[in-house]
């Protein structure tokens, strides 16, 4: 598996077409988990564009697809506590984006089982940025129920992967679905 910077679920039964429609937006490579596929493109913009238009248009797309994750900074990790550190620090940067705002981190574990809880690190970097708004005298919340902005975490085996999205963002681009 090579570096990636987008994380796709297939549905059942729709890995080999998916693996087509991906190659025409950059290098495609399996992974060792069933239904899913990890991809590199060059133009994150220009690819969730053409899906969108595609999604709209061709129905084999959209039952092929289950779900599209572009991820805007990667890292690769050996143990949880090296996870936690790597992502903080990526989370950071995002601290004037969140300022004053609702949101939520959700991330979506392959890998690491037993090891790396999802609901753990979701809470840590929940906590995290909610001490840093609160130095910087820019307060956000928590919240699940639409928020102004989501921070997509992915993991496939020993990558991570993360991005924001704002409410915007999801509803233009229902393929990402974060929930």
């Amino acid at each position: 598996m090579h570096d990636w910077n987008v994380v796709v679920s297939v549905h059942d039964g729709g890995y080999k077409r998916a693996r087509q429609i991906l190659e025409e937006f950059g290098r495609v490579s399996r992974t060792d988990f069933y239904n899913v596929l990890v991809l590199q493109v060059d133009d994150i913009s220009a690819m969730l564009e053409n899906l969108r238009e595609r999604l709209s248009t061709d129905d084999e797309v959209r039952i092929t697809l289950a779900r599209v994750m572009p991820v805007s900074c990667s890292f690769t990790f050996q143990t949880p506590e090296e996870f936690e550190t790597k992502a903080g620090k990526a989370v950071l940067p995002w601290l004037p984006q969140l300022a004053n705002k609702s949101w939520h981190v959700r991330m979506h574990r392959r890998g690491f089982k037993g090891r790396l809880s999802s609901h753990d690190e979701e809470r840590f970097l929940d906590q995290l940025l909610l001490e840093e708004l609160a130095k910087a005298g820019t307060p956000g919340h928590i919240s699940f129920e639409d928020p102004d902005v989501v921070i997509a975490v992915e993991t496939v085996s020993q990558r991570a992967g993360l991005a924001l999205w704002t409410r915007q963002d999801l509803r233009k681009y229902p393929f990402l679905k974060i929930a």
